[in-house]
């Protein structure tokens, strides 16, 4: 029985698997939508919305626990005043997951995980990047 067993183990061990999702959650906050393996999305889908919701608070110690997780300067600032402020009325789910098909050379169901309005992002960028 999995009683009180939460999480997938993702065929890795405990260091592996943290340094799997700080690199999922990087690569997620920076473009705003990647492709993974389902598994490996639902497991993404908690440990990105745990972050979100710390850094919502905006303060000193959001910033604190936001870094110690990532290990990223650049990824921790947009946490803190693009998601932070954008999600801070919604009272959570900021990630949505798309099943994508399986992929060709193994048949692993893959997924798209991304930030929910995400289209908001995508205009502000393309209109940036026109002016």
């Amino acid at each position: 029985m999995r009683h009180k067993k939460a999480n997938r183990k993702l065929s890795r061990n405990t260091n592996q698997r943290r340094a799997l999702l700080k690199g999922l959650a990087i690569s997620l906050f920076e473009h705003g939508r990647i492709t993974t393996t389902l598994p490996k999305a639902k497991e993404l889908r908690k440990y990105a919305e745990r972050l979100v919701t710390i850094a919502r608070k905006g303060d000193a110690n959001a910033h604190r626990l936001v870094f110690a997780r990532l290990q990223n300067k650049n990824i921790t600032k947009k946490l803190l005043t693009e998601y932070g402020p954008k999600y801070s009325e919604r009272p959570g789910g900021y990630t949505r997951i798309i099943k994508r098909g399986r992929r060709l050379g193994d048949n692993a169901e893959m997924a798209y995980i991304e930030m929910v309005d995400m289209d908001h992002f995508v205009a502000e960028a393309a209109e940036s990047g026109e002016e």
